[in-house]
């Protein structure tokens, strides 16, 4: 394993919905890979470190 590796991510969130009721945030979080330029869309934080977490470990 070459412990120079690195992967770099840029994460941008964009309120899309404000529920009148409860004033639960809705987002649309965009995560792009910085060394593969590889961009991706998720409606979660979850889904998103999900994602990072995977391409960081096949890098």
């Amino acid at each position: 394993m070459d412990s120079r590796q690195i992967a770099s991510f840029v994460v941008r969130f964009q309120l899309t919905e404000i529920e009148k009721e409860t004033g639960k945030k809705h987002w649309r979080i965009k995560v792009t890979h910085v060394q593969g330029e590889y961009e991706t869309l998720f409606d979660t934080v979850e889904e998103a470190c999900v994602f990072m977490k995977e391409m960081a470990e096949d890098s």
